[in-house]
């Protein structure tokens, strides 16, 4: 039975001759009344200690949108393919028709994945409309809150959420909403990061100003309802929000080229990188708003951890997780034919 959709009340009285000789431009008028107020309430960016910060659900999302931290964001997607040894996903697709990345940032996965399936359909959505313009013809950008109810027409192939780590108040829900718009037989891969630093030779010291941050900075999103470091949670939620063959790969981000092993050590000099460039970036609205440091605080204490770093005999690294999972197939509701054919013998039987 189909659904009956409610009445909409529509203005009495509204003829061509309201909006006078010019009625096209007069309509055009008042629709772009609202698409400006829209737009504005989109990119009229707050400015917070000289970074900007996104305008639409002002608030949610702690870090930056400028054009600093899209530089990070784009050295932190390529430390992520060099740890994923150069694939975009682990997941065992075939030729996705429709793909959704879920929270694009710069688009940059969104992108590649474009190029990598010319004939797939490839949606990125985030808070901040700062994706560029010139993209793949089979790619497509939309400004969206993931945490809000989804209201795709169609299902997907395949659902990509990467790096959502403090941007999520609702964890099992988004897991939720990407397993109804998966469709049956196929894929959603979910990549973060455990943002405990640990050092494999105990080296990192704990009085550090680096490990003051990494502390403080975790203890803080955590009381402020946010989750720091989903990564090692990803599998439990994947499979309560019924994904079946639910696979995990755990992958370390040294901090620094201090590992002997080549790809570890490529691993780390990008990781150093989108760390040390992103240091405020982390700091500055957490410990301004939460934990009452003043912005010349934060910086002192970003420059104190940036030296650190360069310290070769410190060996920090975190942990990178990537889980994949399939919505199963939907059960066929006609009955099973029996087989005709006899029943072959089991050896042991």
């Amino acid at each position: 039975m189909a659904a009956t959709q409610e009445p909409i009340a529509v203005e009495e009285g509204l003829t061509a001759d309201n909006y006078g000789s010019s009625a096209d431009s007069a309509y055009d008028s008042e629709v772009n009344s609202y698409t400006t107020s829209l737009a504005s309430s989109v990119t009229d960016y707050k400015f917070e200690h000289g970074r900007r910060y996104h305008a639409y659900k002002e608030g949610s999302y702690i870090y930056p949108n400028d054009e600093k931290e899209s530089d990070r964001l784009d050295i932190a997607h390529k430390m992520i393919e060099v740890a994923m040894k150069g694939k975009l996903y682990f997941a065992p697709l075939k030729e996705p028709k429709r793909v959704l990345d879920v929270g694009t940032g710069t688009g940059i996965w969104a992108m590649e994945m474009g190029d990598m399936h010319p004939k797939s359909d490839i949606l990125g959505n985030d808070l901040s409309p700062i994706q560029p313009r010139w993209v793949p013809p089979n790619v497509h950008f939309e400004v969206d809150d993931v945490e809000a109810p989804w209201t795709y027409s169609e299902k997907f192939d395949f659902i990509h959420v990467r790096c959502m780590g403090n941007a999520i108040r609702d964890w099992p829900k988004l897991v939720g909403q990407s397993f109804q718009f998966t469709k049956p037989g196929e894929w959603a891969e979910f990549v973060d990061i455990d943002l405990k630093w640990v050092s494999p030779d105990n080296s990192l010291d704990p009085k550090s100003s680096v490990s003051k941050i990494n502390n403080e900075f975790i203890n803080a999103t955590r009381s402020a309802g946010m989750e720091p470091s989903p990564g090692p949670l990803l599998e439990g939620w994947m499979k309560d929000g019924g994904f079946t063959k639910v696979t995990h790969q755990k992958i370390p981000l040294p901090v620094g080229t201090w590992p002997a092993d080549k790809n570890l050590k490529e691993i780390g000099a990008w990781n150093y990188l989108q760390v040390t460039e992103g240091l405020e970036a982390f700091t500055f609205a957490i410990f301004t708003r939460l934990l009452g440091y003043s912005k010349e605080e934060v910086e002192v204490l970003c420059a104190k951890a940036r030296k650190e770093l360069k310290d070769p005999k410190q060996h920090a690294m975190m942990h990178l997780h990537v889980v994949y999972g399939q919505k199963p197939e939907e059960k066929s509701t006609e009955p099973e034919e029996k087989s005709t054919k006899p029943e072959e013998a089991v050896p042991g039987k």
